[in-house]
């Protein structure tokens, strides 16, 4: 067998990949309803955070600040295993699915709370004075003429982030979650061939791809209009 020969046979054994496409198959929908749970989740609550901090009460903003720090100095991996792990010791199952998602979307949200953040007090102090010279309220101001273009300028880095996360996703494999890895990974334990791991990178790829590509576009159309 040369070289080529046994690399075909280990890395894209057609016996082995016909078997267990369809289990990687099903596993990409996994991965995907996860993806959007998090990302949906992780946005909003950044969003809201961001929102609440604009009120300006320095308690709350102070809470605010080093929950967020926390969350985006905690590797999600390790977050996931203490959520796991650590909460029935409290009384509290969680389930895989369910831990992966609430620790991807804590990051997240921390991630996005500071990049919300940071492009609300991007827009010009002006366009508070004049939302207030029309006789706005607070809030409406906020709502109406601020959070538009603070999002504006937000979607490029938020569509980085997001990306970063939701890659993340292969980490519910350590707590059984049936997504591509896990499924890939479990595959390959049970055909004794790697064929399993290659089809969760075509995957990978096949999912993530498209969207590497459209937040370029993203990224460059947002950057224009800003």
């Amino acid at each position: 067998m040369t070289g080529w020969e046994g690399f075909a046979f280990s890395f894209l054994n057609a016996r082995v990949a016909a078997e267990y496409w369809p289990k990687i198959l099903a596993a990409m929908g996994v991965t995907v309803g996860l993806a959007v749970l998090v990302i949906a989740a992780g946005l909003a609550l950044g969003l809201g955070l961001a929102v609440l901090r604009c009120l300006g009460l320095r308690v709350v903003n102070a809470a605010i600040v080093v929950t967020v720090d926390l969350f985006r100095a905690m590797p999600p991996l390790v977050l996931i295993v203490l959520i796991y792990f650590g909460l029935p010791a409290a009384g509290l199952g969680v389930p895989g699915f369910w831990a992966t998602w609430l620790a991807l979307t804590l990051v997240l949200a921390a991630f996005a709370e500071e990049i919300f953040w940071g492009s609300i007090r991007a827009v010009p102090k002006g366009q508070w004075e004049a939302g207030r010279a029309l006789g706005l309220r607070f809030l409406p101001v906020l709502g109406r003429i601020i959070l538009p273009q603070a999002i504006r300028i937000a979607v490029p880095p938020l569509t980085n982030r997001t990306i970063a996360i939701t890659k993340g996703t292969a980490l519910g494999s350590v707590v059984a979650v049936p997504e591509i890895l896990g499924a890939a990974q479990s595959g390959m334990a049970f055909s004794g061939n790697p064929t399993p791991l290659m089809l969760g990178a075509a995957a990978y790829l096949a999912l993530f791809l498209p969207v590497v590509v459209a937040s370029r576009w993203v990224e460059t159309r947002f950057a224009w209009r800003r």
